[in-house]
Formats: structure tokens, sequence, C-alpha cells
């Protein structure tokens, strides 16, 4: 395996690997397998597989610890942002992975490397080889150095506008109308409270409060798309 990598491996992360030939397949593609059969290789797959179930756990088990008042839809919808292939093959290139992949030539040639979803591929089989050679800890050790500190800084915020989700949803096949309408307004105990209808083609479609009308319109979204998706 290139000792650059090793190094590197060692030195961002923390990481060194007791059989290498796990990283090593997790880094070879079926090209260069194919173009030295005489080196007897296994290519990434396998390892992809294991390690794509592995990352879903992973953020799974990091985000029902991180927002214990979230539901179930808001988590899916979350973790679905992160655990996705745009997601993984920038984590992949901030790695650097995308220098250490062994390609046959024609796929060197075709601009494989830089491909986005052989760099999410190679990103879950590195998690897959990991896993194998050190256990979920060490994963657990890696993601929080790479993934979290993107959530926690709200790189996936985008996800929680849930009145643009909404619309997005509704209008995915045209122009739909949607309004929201304040139904109620209290002050109970000094706090102010707002309760919001969302409404599309004559249906109230979700109701949601807050302290602020803004905030009772996201929640009103939220309840109507957790609906539509059949998450409610």
């Amino acid at each position: 395996m290139n000792e650059k990598f090793l190094k590197e491996l060692k030195a961002k992360f923390g990481i060194e690997y007791h059989n290498l030939a796990l990283l090593e397949e997790a880094f070879t593609q079926s090209s260069y397998v194919n173009e030295h059969p005489e080196l007897q290789l296994q290519d990434y797959q396998r390892i992809e597989f294991l390690g794509d179930a592995v990352m879903e756990l992973t953020v799974s088990d990091y985000l029902y610890k991180k927002y214990p008042n979230y539901p179930e839809g808001k988590l899916t919808r979350l973790r679905a942002a992160i655990v996705c292939e745009d997601s993984f093959s920038a984590f992949a290139r901030e790695c650097h992975f995308d220098q250490y992949i062994l390609l046959g030539r024609g796929e060197e040639k075709n601009g494989a490397r830089n491909r986005n979803s052989l760099l999410c591929d190679i990103f879950e089989s590195f998690v897959g080889s990991l896993y194998l050679d050190q256990g979920k800890a060490a994963v657990t050790k890696f993601v929080q150095q790479v993934v979290f500190p993107k959530v926690e800084a709200g790189a996936f915020s985008y996800v929680m506008d849930h009145k643009t989700n909404l619309q997005e949803y509704l209008q995915k096949d045209g122009e739909v109308e949607i309004s929201y309408h304040l139904v109620a307004e209290a002050m109970p105990t000094n706090n102010q409270q707002f309760t919001v209808e969302v409404v599309a083609k004559s249906k109230v479609l979700g109701t949601g409060s807050g302290h602020t009308k803004k905030a009772a319109e996201q929640v009103a979204a939220e309840v109507a798309l957790d609906r539509l998706l059949g998450h409610a």
C-alpha cells in the first residue's frame, strides 16, 4: 500500500491498519483487478457493501442521540442528506482518497478518479475496511473527525427548511399555490404562541405552533411533509 497514504492516515486521523490487505482491497477498482490478474486482487465492492451499512448505522446512532426531540421523519431526511453520493464523494476528496485509488488505464484516462459515484463507493469501502480491521469504535472516531463537524456547523441545515422542502415536493409536477394561515394566537405564561395552517388545493395539509409566525409555519410545513411522505 502507498506509504504516503499510510502516513497521512496516521497523521490526520490516528489510523494504523493491522491488515493492510483490507485497505488495499478497499481502494482497488475492478478495472485494476482485470488488468493485473497475476496479483490476484479483490476489488472494493464487497467491502463497500458493508461500509454502506456501517455508515448508515453510525450516522443514525449519532443523529438519534444528538437530536432527541426530532421525530422520525426529520431524522430520516437529515440522514438521507448525509448518507448520499454527493456528501460521501465530498468527504472522500477532503480525505484525499481520490489520490490513492487503484484504477485501470482506461478508467484513469476517462477521469474515473474524479467521478462522484466512484468516490462515494471508495469512502464507503474505506469505512467498511476500517470496521473489519478495528471495529465500530474506530469507525465512529473517524466519522467524528470527518462527518459530524459538518453537521454541527450547519452544512446540512438546508434539509430543515421545511417550507422550501414542502414547496419543492408539491410543485415537482407544476405550480401549486401554497398559503399559510394564522388560526390562533395566545400568550400562555407570558410566552406568545402562534398556530398556523398550511393550505394547498383548498386542503389543510398540516398545522404547527411556535413562538413566532415563521417558526409556526416551519412546523406546519414539516407536519405536512411528514404526512405526504407517509412518516406521520
